[in-house]
C-alpha cells in the first residue's frame, strides 16, 4: 500500500488464466485463487524476494503490508514489501536482485517515495517494494502516537500499516519493537485532536472550509475543483470516523466496507451519504456534504 496523501497503484497477483472464485462483501468484490498450489507458489516467491533483499547492507527489517497483510486482497492487489533501512540502498544493488526474476520492472522510481515495482516472470506475482529510513518511521510514530499531532485526513494511516505488517525479517528486533509500541490504548488526546482539526476543515472554519470551497467550485462550474474538494472532504470525514471509533485509519481502499465491519458507531445514513456525495450531480454535493457533517456531529 503506497502512501500518497498518507498512504497506491494496484496490479494482479495471478495470471488471467487461473480459475477464480468470486466472493461478495457489501459492494466490494474479492477474487480469490481456487488453487492452493498457486497460493503456495506466491508465498514461496515472497520468501525468495525477502531473502534476497535481507542480505543487502543497510537493511534493518522487511515486512509485508497492504492488503496482503490485512487479508483484504482482490484481483487487483499486488504484494507490498516494506524495506526499513539505516542507510540508502544503491539502485544498482536493487537492480541486480530484481532482474534475476523479472523482465518487466520499474527500478529507482521516486513518484511515491523511494521504491521499485516489478512482475515476476515465472509466477506473474507483482511486487511493490518501498524503502523507508527507520528514523522516519520512528519520527512518524512519535509525532502521531506520542505527541498526538493530527493531519488533514489519513492521520494514522502509516501506523495502521505498521500495526498489521507481517514481519519477514527483523535483524535486531526493531520492527517487532515498533509494532509493540502501538499495542497500547488509543490516545484520547490524539482522538480529540483528529476530530477537532478535521471538523474545522469540513465545515467549522470561518473561512475556506471544504464545504465552503465545494460550494464555490459548484458556483463556478469548476468540475475539477469539485472533485478535488470532494476527495479532501471525504479524507477528513473518514479520519474523524476512525478516530471516534479508536481505530487506526486503514488507507484509501474499501473504506465504507471497513467502517461497516469495524466501527461500533457510524453517522446516520453513512453508506448512502458517501455514495450520494460521490455519484450525485455537482450541484447537489454541497447539500449532501452539509448533511454528512451534521450527521457526523451527532455521534461526536
Amino acid at each position: 500500500m503506497r502512501i500518497s496523501s498518507a498512504i497506491m497503484p494496484a496490479f494482479s497477483f495471478y495470471s488471467h488464466k487461473m480459475p477464480q472464485k468470486t466472493y461478495f462483501t457489501g459492494q466490494d468484490v474479492f477474487v480469490k485463487s481456487a488453487s492452493k498450489k498457486e497460493d503456495s507458489k506466491k508465498e514461496d516467491m515472497i520468501n525468495t524476494v525477502v531473502s534476497e533483499f535481507q542480505q543487502l547492507e543497510g537493511v534493518e527489517a522487511i515486512g509485508i503490508g497492504g492488503s496482503s497483510a490485512s487479508k483484504r486482497t482482490d484481483n487487483s492487489s499486488d504484494v507490498d514489501v516494506y524495506i526499513f533501512t539505516n542507510k540508502d540502498i544503491p539502485i544498482s544493488e536493487r537492480e541486480k536482485i530484481i532482474k534475476k526474476y523479472s523482465s518487466r520492472h520499474e527500478i529507482g522510481q521516486e513518484y511515491f517515495g523511494a521504491g521499485d515495482e516489478f512482475r515476476v516472470d515465472s509466477t506473474g506475482t507483482e511486487f511493490d517494494v518501498m524503502y523507508f529510513d527507520k528514523k522516519w518511521i520512528e519520527d512518524n510514530y512519535d509525532n502521531v502516537w506520542v505527541k498526538h499531532n493530527a493531519s488533514n485526513g489519513y492521520t494514522t494511516c502509516f501506523l495502521y500499516t505498521l500495526s498489521i505488517m507481517d514481519e519477514k525479517f527483523d535483524r535486531t528486533g526493531w520492527l517487532k519493537g515498533m509494532k509493540e509500541k502501538l499495542n497500547t490504548p488509543y490516545p484520547k488526546e490524539l482522538q480529540d485532536n483528529i476530530i477537532k482539526r478535521n471538523m474545522m476543515l469540513l465545515k467549522d472554519k470561518p473561512f475556506a472550509s471544504y464545504l465552503e470551497q465545494l460550494q464555490k467550485a459548484v458556483n463556478r462550474g469548476d468540475e475539477n475543483s469539485v472533485n478535488h474538494r470532494t476527495s479532501a472532504f471525504l479524507a477528513s470525514y473518514f479520519d474523524i470516523i476512525f478516530a471516534k471509533n479508536e481505530l487506526l485509519h486503514p488507507g484509501e481502499k474499501r473504506l465504507v466496507q471497513y467502517a461497516k465491519d469495524n466501527c461500533t458507531v457510524l453517522p446516520k445514513d453513512f453508506e448512502k451519504d458517501v455514495c450520494d456525495l460521490t455519484t450525485s450531480k455537482s450541484s447537489k454535493k454541497p447539500k449532501i456534504a452539509d448533511r454528512m457533517v451534521e450527521n457526523l456531529r451527532e455521534i461526536l
